[in-house]
């Protein structure tokens, strides 16, 4: 404990990183504020009284829960950081088969930088979408008690148009916050920002469960059976997903002047879960938008019957889910690490590996390894994201399987471990000690 006290010390006497933390934290206190800003022209009364019963096992619900809560409470920041994700998706799949966008990804910095802008403008396109999807096809249908949340006079073009407009503000305002949180505070800014609304379900998914079990609708020794096997499954799974296969790499000896260089082995490893939470990210979010179209059509009765098969706790969803989340780990993996880079570079440096001939011939070994190890990975992450559906089959409560399941626990622990993993390194450069001395931690820094 003493360690840890000492640890958090440090943290403070290093001007640069109390700041960033600071910034960081100030940051993610206003995306939490702006969740709980009604928009302009609902009743939030009884939008409160119309939310109090909602059910969480449907994909509105899971989409309020990466919303932090501002879904149900029709905030600003009702969209979420989702509209951005799914256009960085929609730039990263057209860079795989658009010459323009492999042009740009070879530019460097240049080609970054407009990158980011075509994702910025792609994120405005796809929140105006869902803000008038959202508008039209769900707040302007919520009512208690006959009374609709948006009283009937004001209900029209001029609400509609500037509900979007503050819809799709709020989501370019949390895209800035999430970018200055990555370049000027501590950790990756957009996973943040989904790990504090996460973690901002905990304190009500606990609550529910209490009442529930008061109440005598739950039974407390099958919930911690339930909660237990989740935590385990979960736990054996990540530990699974962090192993690595190593590759030996042999550097022969080179003598340059008097100073021989290589003659040593060193090794590529390659991890099982290359891609780690964004697969589960991706899938999400395109997994977002079916309902998101059928939200236009509330009175078509066959398109809303389609929304059925969406459902968060369905097998046609859970299906298709899990098959987005194998290629998204695929797909992420490829870009995340290039075998052709890595055998290029080892040729150039005279390194090879045993029995295999430079160039062509190590590329194709490493990709075969790769994609053999990636599999089971991917197979991996496709369970934990579909747990909590086939949880709530059990009685357990949408809102406490979302949060003790696979997706929101995984997210949660790959961005804390990775925040975590900055700091350490901000007090290592300045010759402090870690949260951690030794482990894995700083075996996966090294």
């Amino acid at each position: 404990m003493s360690k840890i006290q000492d640890t958090f010390r440090n943290i403070f006497k290093i001007h640069e990183l109390r700041q960033r933390i600071l910034y960081t934290l100030a940051l993610l206190v206003i995306v939490r504020v702006g969740s709980h800003i009604t928009l302009p022209g609902i009743d939030a009364s009884l939008l409160s009284q119309a939310m109090a019963n909602k059910t969480s096992d449907n994909l509105f619900g899971l989409y309020d829960l990466f919303a932090g809560g501002a879904f149900s409470n029709a905030a600003i920041f009702a969209l979420g950081i989702m509209p951005y994700i799914s256009a960085s998706i929609i730039i990263q799949l057209g860079g795989a088969v658009i010459p323009y966008f492999q042009k740009l990804q070879r530019e460097g910095e240049e080609g970054r930088k407009k990158i980011t802008q075509l994702t910025r403008y792609g994120t405005v396109l796809i929140s105006m979408f869902q803000a008038f999807g959202v508008v039209t096809g769900i707040l302007l249908n919520i009512n208690f008690n006959g009374q609709p949340i948006v009283p009937v006079e004001i209900q029209g073009f001029g609400f509609t148009i500037s509900a979007v407009i503050i819809l799709v503000a709020g989501t370019m305002m949390m895209m800035w916050m999430g970018e200055q949180i990555t370049e000027k505070g501590i950790g990756n800014g957009i996973s943040l920002i989904i790990f504090i609304n996460i973690i901002n379900n905990l304190p009500f998914a606990m609550l529910d469960e209490f009442r529930l079990i008061n109440a005598g609708q739950r039974n407390i020794v099958i919930e911690i059976v339930i909660l237990a096997f989740m935590v385990l499954v979960i736990a054996g799974i990540v530990l699974v997903t962090q192993g690595t296969r190593r590759i030996p790499v042999q550097y022969a000896k080179r003598v340059v002047g008097r100073k021989v260089y290589g003659g040593v082995t060193q090794y590529i490893p390659l991890r099982v879960n290359t891609a780690g939470v964004m697969p589960i990210i991706f899938a999400q979010s395109i997994m977002f938008i079916p309902n998101t179209v059928l939200s236009f059509f509330p009175d078509n009765e066959f398109l809303q019957s389609l929304s059925g098969y969406f459902d968060y706790t369905s097998f046609t969803y859970s299906a298709i889910y899990g098959v987005m989340i194998v290629f998204f780990t695929y797909f992420y993996t490829a870009i995340a690490f290039n075998p052709q880079d890595v055998a290029e570079n080892m040729k150039k440096q005279g390194g090879f590996i045993p029995g295999i001939r430079p160039g062509k011939q190590t590329s194709e070994f490493i990709d075969n390894i790769l994609t053999k190890i990636t599999l089971p990975g991917s197979f991996f992450l496709a369970i934990v994201a579909i747990l909590p559906a086939f949880v709530t089959r059990f009685g357990v409560t949408g809102n406490f399987a979302q949060f003790f399941g696979g997706t929101s626990l995984l997210i949660m622990v790959g961005v804390a471990l990775d925040t975590l993993q900055q700091i350490e390194s901000h007090l290592l450069m300045r010759h402090y000690d870690g949260f951690m001395k030794s482990g894995k931690m700083k075996g996966r820094r090294a």
